[in-house]
């Protein structure tokens, strides 16, 4: 099975279980317990990428399920809901705790295409915006697309100045770092194109006019 193959069966896994974890909080306290079960399912997985020795305790194959289990129930028992918790231990019981940040990405997805909403990623020098950049960026993607935006700042040096804008698919580069780099680019394109205008000259023009002096001599 080729890689592209793997990758969308897990994704299309992770949506199942995202879309059960769905049904089950709307069903014990609708909106209310889906807002309560994003969040906590949201820090966990923080956890999950800040610690790397929990996330290999998580999708360690030599662990086994029934320990993990245990310490799971220890540690999360009164940390989470009595629902999340059910569904982690089902995911350790499945042997799909490896996929929770996966799971946890689908959730979101679930509920921004229920709530009229979309992910933004900000990247900025310093990592933050002000509150009047913020409300003039909110604004402009409401108008544009329509949805409620969700951000998510991070800090990148690298751009120099300006901000680089990841909503969905779609990258926006507005930095000091790409305006650079466009330009050097239209600059190495326009010195090509003069180079082969001045080939081109020459073949056509000087060429005629050495062969026709060459011919007269």
């Amino acid at each position: 099975m080729s890689t592209d193959s793997s990758n969308a069966t897990i994704d299309a896994i992770a949506r199942v279980y995202a879309q059960s974890l769905l049904e089950l909080a709307e069903a014990a306290g609708g909106n209310e317990k889906v807002a309560e079960t994003s969040e906590q399912l949201h820090a966990i997985v923080e956890i999950v990428r800040a610690e790397p020795a929990f996330a290999e305790f998580l999708r360690s194959p030599i662990v086994k399920r029934s320990n993990r289990g245990s310490s799971l129930q220890r540690i999360l028992d009164g940390q989470v809901s009595d629902l999340l918790l059910r569904f982690i231990l089902v995911l350790n019981d499945k042997g799909r705790l490896a996929r929770l940040s996966d799971i946890a990405a689908a959730f979101e997805e679930l509920l921004n295409d229920r709530f009229g909403r979309v992910e933004v990623d900000v990247f900025t020098v310093e990592g933050g915006l002000d509150d009047a950049q913020m409300s003039l960026l909110s604004e402009k993607i409401r108008t544009r697309l329509g949805k409620e935006p969700v951000f998510h700042q991070y800090a990148d040096p690298s751009l120099l100045g300006g901000l680089v804008l990841r909503v969905g698919d779609q990258l926006i580069d507005g930095s000091v770092r790409g305006r650079l780099r466009d330009l050097r680019e239209s600059l190495l394109d326009r010195g090509a194109a003069e180079i082969q205008a001045d080939g081109e000259s020459f073949y056509s023009g000087d060429s005629s006019s050495a062969s026709s002096d060459v011919v007269q001599g």
